[in-house]
């Protein structure tokens, strides 16, 4: 499969990026065509969200002793170079913090409500002319591969933060250019994370998703940015999942050059 041909860019990659986050914004218009279907997808993002706060919330109360662990060379500095050192430190755990935060939320809500997701993303493909190549996948196995999938890309974005949690060390470049990256980065492990329904109904796994995502990345990123953007809000996760599930199954069939629009 050529997927360079597959998703050939028909705009600017400011275009396209736009055109991604606009996917979002079509899935949030299913709330209105589908709210007990939507309502209902928010039920295992409450429980997952819930959890995760809880762990955050850890992660804000310890993050003074986890800085000074991390900087015992400003022991002996000054009161004003200590205090700064370990602000740098604290803000580049709670980076760290935040993105695995919002691609694991991400993994659990899916594993959690694979039910209801599948719903969601089922309705899209019919509004849209159903699925071509489906294959019968077994519940069992497909939760079992999905899961594999997730603990894979939640593992891949850990090692792509530790550079980025190094980095915001760096003043000025720490707490400006870095946060950046990292919603790049964050944006782009939850389009593909997002996207498992879809392509799995196809049988096609990480590998092959990853692959057709890249050859249209700027849509690509620019959903995964607005979803990632969207999950910083507080209780933002917990209501956005579904439309996130919707738009990102948009982003499949768009990506597959399968049509988005009603006939």
């Amino acid at each position: 499969m050529d997927a360079s041909r597959i998703a050939s860019p028909v705009t600017g990659a400011v275009g396209r990026f736009l055109a991604g986050a606009g996917l979002l914004l079509r899935g949030l218009g299913l709330y209105v065509r589908s709210p007990g279907l939507m309502l209902l997808g928010i039920v295992p993002a409450l429980i997952s969200g819930a959890l995760f706060v809880g762990a955050f919330a850890t992660l804000v109360y310890f993050v003074d002793d986890l800085a000074a662990l991390v900087t015992p060379f400003a022991d002996d500095w000054s009161k004003t170079g200590r205090s700064l050192v370990r602000v740098v430190a604290g803000l580049a755990f709670l980076g760290l913090g935040g993105l695995l935060a919002v691609v694991s939320f991400t993994a659990v809500t899916l594993v959690i409500g694979d039910p209801f997701y599948e719903k969601i993303s089922e309705q899209v493909e019919q509004r849209y002319g159903g699925t071509p190549g489906a294959v019968d996948v077994p519940f069992w196995s497909s939760l079992r591969r999905s899961s594999a999938d997730s603990v894979r890309l939640v593992a891949l974005a850990a090692l792509v933060g530790i550079p980025l949690f190094l980095a915001g060390f760096i003043p000025v470049v720490g707490q400006t250019v870095v946060p950046v990256v990292g919603a790049a980065v964050g944006g782009w492990f939850l389009a593909v994370e997002l996207v498992g329904a879809p392509f799995y109904r196809r049988g096609m796994r990480l590998p092959q998703r990853r692959t057709i995502l890249k050859a249209d990345r700027p849509t690509s990123l620019g959903f995964g940015v607005a979803v990632f953007l969207c999950f910083l809000i507080p209780l933002g996760a917990v209501l956005i999942m579904p439309a996130a599930v919707a738009g990102a199954t948009l982003l499949a069939r768009r990506s597959l050059g399968q049509p988005i629009e009603e006939s």
